[in-house]
């Protein structure tokens, strides 16, 4: 006989608070300390994707996250697991994404008594996210489940972390999920977009340098026309390349590591600077050299969505709060007329130079990979990374076309491109999605190609195998000349593990093999590697190996 009662545990009333939040997705390695959630799931209409680490599974719910704009959702089990998974806690935070980490507990009775797996995940997770807390009583689920959902999405969106004692999860309970978040528009004072928009129509050398969270394919379009209205030059923060039509011609480059030096001494002779978005971090302000702190030489008009934020490092001339993605579409309602003179043009002039292949040693030449990717991927295709030296080449020859065509972590954590692309996969099935992965970075998370063979997400990953974490060792080169040490790989066959998972797997190495193998990776519907043999001698597209 077959029981198709429903269940009334507190495992049961979470998911339902999932549902009504309009989670379609969630990621998770599967624990004893959250049974009665996966016992809900069961009779959820979400989908459960079941990676192979906890930090896989949280940076596809990041990833998620970015794609969608509203929280990407991961369930962990307690200790170990929630350890494993604070890598995507932490990118979730530095790239404003909002995301929900469940994180299994130990039973409520045996708390502070370092329990199997006991964590204070208060603790441990406080400085990594926006909110942390421990749901003690089941009744209170929706209450908890809908401020985690408030918090991860308002002001600058965020990770939300809680715990979930299994004994609160068991409990029988009754209660409905809170309704849908009903969040605030994000908007700014209307007397803030026009003080804005007059500042830049009276300046002589303004540049926009766009980033952080809350943007949308509308944002990016509107960003394009407010641009052209106003003659003003955009750069990318780091890893913000798809915030804005790479094609459009008041699109100048990214402003992170490996900067144009001309792009670099551009944002320095600013008299304006508006930072739409962007935190102005590090990376972006080439370790604050490019504007110095805390009063930089150029006019700064800082517009970001968290206040605590403004003024952090840089003292702005003009302050506003508000979500990038409503404030551009005020802003370009709002916009003036103005010519963008030589200033503008000279901008987009270098942006093209710079852009001109450098020849870098060996048969198989990252630039002409991605000027092939360039020629052959449509406007929407996703392209992925972690970290590593081999995206200097994605970054400074891959003209991204599209809202959300880039996902990489501006926390430069090594192994996210991979996790990210099953996500994308996922979420967009009908578009083509690549990884770009060091050897390395690859090996962080290669394990996670088997869950994309699960799921029939049919990724191609393109490996930059140079036998070495070719970042490290070009710093070591630089500080320490001919003491390599602790940076050498010896590495697998990348195709023969694709196939080992009934993937497609090739070696290309050599320019030319590398047009058909992608053809046949993207023809065979599976889930691809290619295995990119490249000169060790080309350490980035500047910088060469010592002794080569």
């Amino acid at each position: 006989m077959t029981d198709n009662s429903t269940s009334s545990h507190g495992g049961a009333l979470l998911t339902q608070c999932l549902a009504a939040q309009g989670v379609e997705r969630v990621f998770c390695i599967p624990g004893e300390s959250f049974l009665a959630a996966l016992d809900g799931l069961y009779d959820a209409d979400i989908d459960v994707i079941v990676a192979r680490q906890e930090g896989g599974a949280a940076m596809m719910a990041e990833a998620t996250g970015k794609l969608t704009g509203r929280p990407g959702i991961a369930f962990v089990t307690r200790g170990p697991g929630a350890t494993n998974a604070s890598a995507g806690v932490h990118i979730a935070f530095q790239d404003s994404t909002p995301m929900i980490l469940f994180v299994g507990q130990v039973a409520s009775d045996q708390r502070d008594r370092e329990a199997f797996q006991e964590v204070d995940y208060r603790a441990m997770f406080g400085p990594l996210a926006k909110w942390v807390a421990e749901i003690d009583r089941a009744d209170r689920i929706p209450e908890y489940v809908s401020h985690a959902f408030h918090i991860a999405q308002s002001g600058r969106p965020g990770p939300v972390v809680l715990a979930l004692p299994e004994d609160v999860l068991s409990s029988a309970v009754s209660g409905q999920p809170a309704p849908e978040a009903t969040l605030p528009s994000g908007a700014a004072a209307e007397t803030d977009i026009a003080a804005v928009v007059e500042r830049l129509s009276h300046a002589e050398r303004p540049l926009v340098i766009v980033g952080g969270a809350s943007w949308s394919a509308q944002a990016a379009i509107a960003m394009g026309e407010f641009a052209t209205t106003m003659g003003l030059p955009v750069g990318a923060s780091f890893r913000c390349q798809d915030f804005l039509d790479n094609r459009h011609a008041n699109y100048v480059g990214d402003i992170g590591i490996g900067i144009n030096p001309a792009l670099a001494q551009r944002v320095r002779d600013a008299d304006v600077v508006l930072a739409l978005g962007a935190r102005l971090g590090e990376m972006t302000t080439s370790g604050y050299t490019l504007l110095t702190p805390p009063v930089a030489n150029q006019a700064l008009i800082h517009i970001h969505a968290d206040p605590s934020e403004i003024g952090r490092v840089y003292r702005p001339d003009m302050a506003v709060v508000g979500q990038p993605g409503p404030v551009v579409r005020q802003l370009h309602v709002a916009a003036k007329p103005r010519d963008g003179g030589d200033w503008l043009t000279q901008a987009r002039a270098d942006y093209e130079a710079w852009q001109k292949p450098q020849e870098t040693p060996g048969t198989l030449k990252m630039e002409q990979v991605i000027g092939h990717l360039n020629a052959v991927l449509p406007d929407d295709a996703i392209v992925t990374n972690g970290a590593g030296n081999y995206t200097a080449w994605l970054h400074r020859y891959y003209r991204y076309r599209g809202w959300r065509t880039q996902l990489a972590p501006t926390s430069g954590s090594m192994g996210y491109g991979l996790p990210a692309a099953i996500a994308a996969k996922l979420q967009h099935p009908e578009r083509d999605v690549i990884c770009l992965a060091g050897d390395g970075c690859f090996q962080m998370v290669s394990q996670e190609f088997g869950t994309a063979c699960e799921q029939g997400a049919n990724i191609i990953v393109l490996i930059s195998d140079n036998g070495m974490y070719g970042t490290i060792r070009m710093h070591q080169q630089r500080h320490y000349p001919g003491r390599p040490s602790g940076t050498k790989l010896k590495n697998p066959d990348f195709a023969a593990f694709a196939r080992a998972y009934n993937g497609f797997g090739a070696t290309v190495s050599s320019t030319a093999e590398f047009g058909p193998a992608l053809a046949d990776a993207r023809a065979s519907g599976l889930p691809a590697i290619l295995h990119l043999k490249v000169d060790p001698a080309a350490l980035s597209p500047k910088m060469r190996l010592e002794g080569h």
